[in-house]
């Protein structure tokens, strides 16, 4: 048995004590950095990593048109590489060669690049990191996105407008939050102005699948939807809604510039409207990102609405912009009592969602129905279509 003197075991505490006091300061190190915040070493410089291509008419479009706006107000050039969708390999190259070149801002614009921007951002502390659709964030990164079910509210309240007998039609990409949120407020806007109206959904499980919106708009529009709105990446929904002589609500930017003739309303991204500020806060040094992510209210946030005013009588436009406004005051669109589609209750009688609860959005409201794009293909071959 060994024998351990006086001094020894003296030794030995002081040795405890001081691992101890290391342990505590690794760990408090982390948030005082964050609260202190980071302060960019060189003079900023931006660049933009883009999911799709910058002419996809559609969501990677309204980051390039951003992103040009962005350079007149701030008074610099924004780098950009597009295409890089499903690609992480790709966007790690492409970010760590923005990175060499000396630029200390990278914007991201994908749900899918969350992942890559976390490992990045970790590998790279002194670089500010933000991304669009995102999931993660930390000290130097921050994931934001705006409040789109808002600007498909105000649509859906002209697509319940415009149809007759409130059937509605909606393209889909995927079956997560940001999605949903938008086929709910476009469902629960076309229920104000439209009591009874109802809203046949279909997902193409994609992103960008024009193909794939094209067989589902036609599926939709075949199966009597008399206006169409949509939430995926390009503008295949309003081409095959005009090609068919069916009015239709856009997505991510103003689509009737591209089809003018059906095209009601847009729910739109003014990106630089919330980027412009928040990239003069990390100019200003001492940036501390929001920690779990940004959802700036319809006032301040990226979504808007764009109405066709060749096409909407003036009343619905007064209409739809009174409601806005009230939007831009704080109303909350999402008010119980409130049921999904399977009769749940989701919000009991005057209270209101969640911000926890509203990323938790797994669930379509009442008279929204559901199918994928493998039923949709198999209803549209029955009609006749090909694929």
């Amino acid at each position: 048995m060994a024998f351990n003197s006086p001094l020894q075991r003296f030794t030995q505490r002081i040795s405890i004590f001081v691992a101890a006091l290391t342990i505590t300061f690794s760990l408090a190190l982390p948030a005082a950095l964050a609260e202190q915040g980071l302060t960019l070493k060189t003079p900023p410089k931006i660049a933009m990593v883009v999911y799709g291509p910058i002419y996809d008419g559609g969501w990677s479009t309204s980051f390039n048109e951003a992103r040009l706006r962005m350079q007149d107000t701030l008074g610099m050039p924004i780098s950009y590489a597009d295409k890089l969708d499903e690609n992480d390999a790709r966007v790690i190259v492409v970010v760590e060669r923005f990175i060499a070149d000396g630029h200390n801002i990278i914007i991201g614009t994908a749900n899918d690049f969350s992942s890559i921007f976390e490992v990045l951002a970790k590998r790279h502390p002194d670089i500010a990191f933000l991304n669009a659709a995102g999931t993660t964030n930390g000290t130097n990164l921050l994931s934001f996105y705006g409040r789109s079910y808002e600007s498909q509210y105000l649509c859906g309240m002209l697509a319940g407008l415009k149809s007759p007998n409130g059937k509605l039609g909606f393209v889909a990409a995927k079956n997560i939050t940001v999605v949903n949120w938008s086929i709910n407020g476009f469902a629960l806007g076309a229920k104000r102005t439209h009591p009874d109206s109802k809203v046949g959904l279909r997902y193409t499980n994609s992103w960008a699948d024009p193909r794939a919106e094209e067989l589902a708009s036609r599926d939709l529009i075949n199966m009597g939807a008399e206006v169409l709105g949509q939430h995926v990446d390009t503008p295949a929904p309003q081409k095959t809604a005009q090609q068919m002589g069916v009015f239709s609500t856009g997505q991510h930017r103003d689509q009737s510039n591209l089809t003018p003739d059906t095209t009601l309303c847009s729910s739109i991204w003014v990106w630089d409207r919330y980027l412009v500020p928040e990239i003069r806060k990390i100019m200003a040094g001492a940036w501390v990102p929001e920690p779990y992510g940004a959802l700036p209210d319809f006032k301040n946030g990226p979504a808007d609405i764009s109405i066709n005013e060749e096409l909407v009588p003036t009343p619905w436009i007064e209409r739809v912009m009174a409601e806005r406004q009230l939007l831009i005051e704080g109303k909350d669109i999402f008010v119980g009592p409130l049921k999904d589609n399977q009769g749940v209750l989701r919000l009991a009688d005057g209270e209101t969602m969640s911000l926890e609860n509203l990323w938790q959005m797994d669930w379509l409201v009442e008279d929204v129905d559901s199918v994928t794009h493998n039923d949709n293909r198999e209803r549209s071959m029955a009609h006749g279509g090909t694929e």
